[in-house]
């Protein structure tokens, strides 16, 4: 297996670190300059991608971060997850992640809510989907699933969509955010799980960093609740003893990655945006990194262009 390398130590006068964009996926890493990610003294933003294009800065990530390469075709070795289900593989970060799993040497199964539709918007493997509804499922339903699939890895994609549940997105919100993340939890400890991929945000924990006031944190939480929701499911994965990465994106672009994937620690970004597609890579290749075992990734992309101006809110 080819590995990247991302040294990602800490150091005295430097605040993150950058990995450049390659088409290969293969990443060399560049430092940036110590910046102070705790100014928000922009001008009021509008919309929550608004708020995550702020110029972004961080802290690095404590220890010594090994990722396979992005570009590696085979997860197959003795010992490495092979057996993948993806939650929420018909969602655009997921279907992704379901898409790059399917192109490698993994088993994977995409859990969505129903097959017949998934079937027609997805380009499944033969017989490679299968029903997984963390709202309606119970714990031993999901475990089921889980378990039928032979899931060594899980990764959790889901997140509910506010745009078809605007009268009611608090509560949506919670159903699959928290409560629904946390069966999943559950049902992965039930079923064997070996591995939990956590697909969250950066500034989830924003209220215990001081950052509840900032653009990004206010904007995002307009909706549902959701980074205090999001937070509640990190901390039950966290206290699960099963073996996590959480990996916290800054604003989802939908679109292809134009600038480099830059990596931070826990709780050092309150801004910032990234491609679904460099999500879905780290995703991906945390399944099988024994460096990002219990680590919280926190990744946007840097471009080195300022803050644009984007209409309307893209999940």
């Amino acid at each position: 297996m080819k590995f990247t390398t991302l040294f990602l130590a800490l150091a005295p006068t430097v605040s993150g670190f950058v990995a450049p964009q390659t088409s290969g996926r293969t990443f060399t890493l560049q430092a940036t300059a110590d910046e102070n990610v705790n100014d928000t003294s922009s001008s009021p933003l509008s919309t929550r991608r608004d708020a995550f294009k702020t110029a972004f800065s961080g802290a690095a990530l404590a220890g010594l971060t090994f990722l396979p390469s992005l570009s590696s075709p085979a997860f197959a070795e003795e010992g490495e997850i092979k057996n993948v289900v993806v939650a929420g593989a018909t969602g655009q970060t997921g279907s992704r992640i379901f898409e790059r799993l399917n192109a490698q040497s993994f088993i994977t199964t995409g859990g969505v809510r129903n097959v017949a539709k998934a079937t027609k918007s997805l380009k499944p493997k033969k017989d490679n989907l299968s029903r997984l509804d963390v709202v309606e499922d119970s714990v031993d339903t999901l475990a089921n699933t889980l378990s039928g699939a032979g899931a060594e890895g899980l990764i959790i994609a889901v997140g509910f969509n506010p745009g078809k549940n605007l009268l009611r997105m608090s509560t949506a919100c919670h159903e699959v955010d928290n409560v629904g993340t946390i069966k999943l939890i559950d049902a992965a400890k039930k079923a064997g799980v070996k591995k939990v991929v956590l697909v969250s945000s950066i500034l989830t924990n924003g209220r215990e960093w001081g950052q509840e006031e900032s653009p990004g944190f206010v904007i995002t939480n307009v909706f549902g609740n959701s980074l205090d929701e999001k937070i509640i499911a990190e901390k039950y994965l966290r206290s699960s003893g099963l073996d996590y990465t959480i990996v916290r994106p800054g604003g989802l672009k939908g679109t292809a990655p134009t600038g480099q994937l830059a990596v931070y620690g826990e709780d050092k970004l309150n801004s910032g945006e990234i491609s679904r597609d460099l999500v879905a890579d780290v995703c991906v290749a945390a399944l099988n990194d024994a460096k990002t075992t219990n680590k919280v990734l926190e990744i946007i992309e840097d471009d080195g262009k300022p803050p644009q101006v984007f209409n309307g809110i893209v999940m």
